[in-house]
């Protein structure tokens, strides 16, 4: 959680490797990590959907499911995209999360904004993360559609995922989240379990940080 301007996007984003860090460390199971790319971050299991999906409009939901990791097959030792396993496996994969889509073949275009919040977590789960990061998955939804997304987030987390969800839908945090960490320009002020706080806390922990620490250098 955070103002904007807080670094929460930053950070998701050096967790990831889309960013290089000036200074600090990264651990992962307690191991130093240096990531340059999202192909170092991918290969420590951390997964990422961002805000804006990064889904291609004009593809269709599997080749969106797997794009990067296409399955190939070899004819006279020519490799070329395995179509038929793409589909069977992208059918596989959404039913297994439960995400119903009624065609792979569908162009992501033509899906609603739940449907496309639903293919981009998917591609990112699909592939076993230990980690899976979620840039305000929420924000752009209707109701009905936000509850989807929260549930098939615990579906993800009750396969043993780690989610760190960034939102600005403070009701959200007390449906999926067990921690909730607030930032302030770039610096972690706050960390409470979920259970032990409430959401004027949250509020008060937010705004009050902002303004006690303009205070302080103010004077």
């Amino acid at each position: 959680m955070g103002d904007n301007g807080a670094g929460k996007s930053t950070l998701t984003k050096v967790l990831s490797g889309a960013v290089i860090p000036s200074s600090g460390t990264i651990r992962i199971d307690g191991e130093q990590q240096q990531f340059t790319n999202p192909a170092d971050s991918r290969r420590c299991h951390i997964e990422m959907v961002y805000q804006d999906l990064s889904l291609c409009d004009t593809v269709d939901v599997a080749g969106n499911l797997f794009m990067g990791r296409e399955p190939m097959k070899s004819l006279l030792g020519i490799p070329f995209l395995d179509e038929a396993r793409m589909h069977a496996d992208a059918r596989e994969m959404l039913k297994g999360l439960g995400i119903s889509i009624p065609d792979t073949r569908l162009l992501v275009r033509n899906l609603s904004g739940g449907q496309r919040q639903a293919i981009a977590i998917a591609r990112a789960a699909a592939f076993d993360p230990k980690v899976l990061i979620m840039d305000e998955p929420t924000a752009a939804l209707a109701v009905a559609e936000v509850e989807a997304v929260l549930e098939l987030i615990r579906r993800v987390s009750a396969r043993g995922v780690s989610v760190i969800l960034i939102t600005h839908r403070l009701q959200d945090l007390f449906l999926v989240c067990d921690r909730i960490m607030v930032m302030y320009e770039g610096t972690n002020v706050a960390d409470r379990r979920v259970s032990d706080t409430s959401l004027s806390d949250i509020v008060n922990l937010i705004v009050g940080e902002k303004f006690t620490a303009r205070s302080a250098a103010a004077h």
